[in-house]
């Protein structure tokens, strides 16, 4: 029989190591089983920093998009028009990647994607490079109030990002760049060591629903998963290990 049997010691590789060492057998209690209470819903606003409101994604006119053909069209596209997104289709894109449709006290959030047990665990980072209305830098999506913070001004930052993510140059070209972090501990509070196995099954969930979407906005998208962890840890201002960067995408309008 190939490959690993039950029984027999650990495997060596990494990756390997990580599936053996995640399964149920390893999982002791949990802090929710231990009665610890649970980290907040979302990160909190910098008091200091400038927030805006974004427009309501039911107020938006979209064109009707059949699903069966958003899904014959899904492909990743890296060449974008020089066009830039509107505020209103970035709103609506943060809302169908992130967006809250019910929240439950400080218990849980109901969102536009699947994840496991509705822990969420995701802060929605926006890099702006053409966007209506909006200057150019690094920006968090509040999702519980539906608003965005600007977090970093930096005119260097898309220069910055593309290095990190290995000189791909569309990065540079697109409108916006979805940048998603995980918070682990929201995830992990559940399900220990478990949830980083969720963490990455609920990053296909948001990035699968941005390229969707996006056929309603006329724009293309393009996921991203090859970049410097720790230099895109450091442009985003966050530790790796609290919060690290898990995925991220690029949007722009279709250069038909």
């Amino acid at each position: 029989m190939n490959g690993h049997e039950s029984g027999d010691p650990a495997p060596a590789g990494t990756g390997q190591e990580f599936m053996e060492r995640t399964k149920y057998r390893y999982i002791g209690k949990s802090d929710q089983q231990q009665g610890i209470p649970q980290p907040p819903l979302e990160l909190p606003a910098d008091p200091a920093l400038p927030v805006l409101s974004l427009p309501r994604p039911d107020a938006m006119e979209l064109p009707s998009v059949d699903l069966r053909e958003a899904i014959e069209h899904r492909t990743s596209i890296r060449s974008y028009a020089r066009e830039p997104l509107s505020l209103d289709e970035l709103g609506f894109l943060l809302w169908c990647t992130q967006g809250v449709k019910t929240i439950h006290g400080n218990l849980a959030t109901l969102r536009t994607v699947p994840s496991a047990g509705a822990r969420h665990a995701f802060e929605t980072y926006i890099l702006i490079n053409d966007v209506e209305g909006l200057s150019g830098g690094m920006y968090r999506y509040l999702a519980l109030s539906h608003r965005l913070q600007q977090v970093d001004t930096d005119p260097t930052l898309s220069i910055r990002v593309t290095a990190a993510c290995f000189d791909q140059q569309f990065i540079n070209r697109s409108g916006a760049v979805f940048l998603w972090t995980a918070v682990p501990y929201r995830m992990t509070w559940r399900y220990g060591e478990r949830g980083y196995r969720d963490l990455h099954l609920d990053a296909g969930h948001v990035c699968q629903n941005l390229y969707l979407a996006a056929e309603a906005t006329g724009c293309g998208v393009c996921a991203i998963a090859a970049f410097d962890d720790d230099e895109m840890n450091r442009i985003l201002g966050i530790n790796g290990t609290d919060q690290f960067l898990i995925y991220l995408a690029t949007v722009g309008k279709k250069d038909n």
